[in-house]
């Protein structure tokens, strides 16, 4: 049995474990974390991330969790609708509408797909051969109590090596050490989830002078938002709330009162960086990069788990358990542009809301509320080519291989 070993036991990794085994693969997947945490807040799961679980039979369970009810969009930072949908026309147009969930909730979902046996915690990738289709490892636990970090690591070798090691990724500046890597976007992203407020609330995002705040329930009492604004990297805050508060509380409802109803303490902050300049392969020698190790991009479109799902997905029906130079280049060909295309269009959305001047920002608005008016199905239709996207087909069954680019 042909072996592969992922590294990075995010939504990219996890995914790609379990496609992998699917598909016939002794899969070993590694975490540098000693247990999984459920950090961070909410993520985004459209009909083209609902159509790539589907072929792990885990869309429904996904689908399930869906709160999107009636109208969705974006709104000016008084309330106004600049351009909206309602969940019907999404389901009608692709089959499917949005999932926003907790993103623990969606690991948990995985680790169970995948099953605790092939998740292999506490331990660093520490390097790779491309070549032979080593993996060097240690742990990253301490020995101590005084914190050592041990160093009982040891080489694993296979066949396919999925490196899904985040923004940051080692593996990518090792495999492309020529490649400037992700860049800053200028905006800084502040992330939270709260007790559902007595208030009206609609999945949306506001836009204002450039900042950006997105609500979305995502259960009968818990709301996740975000928001953005520009700012230097790194730049330093201290109450996160009172900073949100500064900068979003004069906005539309229910905008203060979900700020109102965040702690502080959970409030998570961080720079927004997206590979500007797309990697020459997606793969090199064995190694084959999903999710942001391979094309971090903005938020602002919702797809970075989703696109690393179809990468996980795409990458295993080709391997199709086994492993040739055909197949890490046919996944290149099928995943490079579409994922490029993904990160260009979500910076091009980041650049609009970046704009600040009075007189850019009515012009924005008044052309968005124009365009929705002449045209009502504009904001489904400008996502067909990202929405409309279907999973490949499995080697030998008669339908196309790879997925449209």
């Amino acid at each position: 049995m042909a072996k592969a070993v992922v590294i990075g036991g995010g939504i990219g990794g996890l995914t790609a474990g379990i496609a992998l085994h699917r598909e016939g693969w002794e899969v070993t997947v590694l975490e540098r974390a000693p247990r999984l945490e459920p950090v961070g807040s909410g993520l985004a799961i459209s009909a083209n991330g609902l159509r790539a679980l589907d072929t792990l039979d885990l869309g429904d369970a996904v689908r399930e969790l869906s709160q999107v009810q009636g109208q969705a969009g974006v709104r000016a930072a008084d309330g106004r609708w600049l351009t909206h949908t309602t969940e019907d026309k999404a389901r009608q147009r692709y089959g499917d509408s949005v999932v926003v969930l907790l993103r623990a909730t969606l690991v948990d979902l995985l680790v169970k797909a995948l099953g605790p046996q092939r998740l292999r915690l506490d331990t660093t990738a520490t390097g790779v051969d491309a070549a032979t289709g080593t993996v060097r490892t240690a742990s990253t636990g301490p020995e101590t109590t005084t914190g050592k970090v041990r160093s009982d690591g040891d080489e694993l070798r296979a066949d396919l090596i999925v490196a899904a090691d985040g923004i940051g990724s080692p593996v990518r500046a090792a495999l492309f050490p020529g490649h400037p890597g992700p860049v800053y976007a200028g905006v800084t992203a502040w992330r939270g989830l709260v007790p559902r407020p007595d208030v009206p609330i609609q999945s949306s995002e506001s836009w204002g002078r450039g900042t950006v705040f997105g609500a979305h329930p995502i259960s009968d009492d818990l709301v996740y938002f975000y928001a953005t604004d520009l700012a230097p990297a790194g730049a330093a805050h201290g109450d996160q709330r009172e900073e949100l508060l500064r900068r979003f509380g004069g906005w539309h409802q229910p905008v203060p009162a979900v700020l109102r109803a965040a702690d502080p303490a959970r409030i998570i902050r961080n720079d927004l960086y997206y590979l500007r300049e797309p990697l020459p392969a997606m793969h090199s020698g064995r190694v084959a990069l999903v999710g942001d190790a391979a094309h971090p991009m903005t938020p602002n479109l919702g797809q970075g788990a989703c696109q690393a799902i179809e990468d996980a997905v795409v990458l295993a029906r080709l391997a199709d358990g086994d492993l040739s130079a055909y197949t890490l280049s046919a996944y290149t060909e099928a995943r490079l542009r579409r994922t490029a295309e993904v990160v260009r269009r979500s910076m091009s959305i980041c650049a609009m809301t970046k704009l600040r001047n009075p007189v850019a920002v009515a012009l924005r608005d008044r052309g968005m509320s124009l365009a929705t008016r002449l045209t009502p199905d504009l904001m489904l239709r400008s996502m067909d080519g990202i929405l409309g996207w279907r999973p490949p087909a499995r080697p030998g069954s008669g339908q196309e291989r790879a997925a449209p680019a």
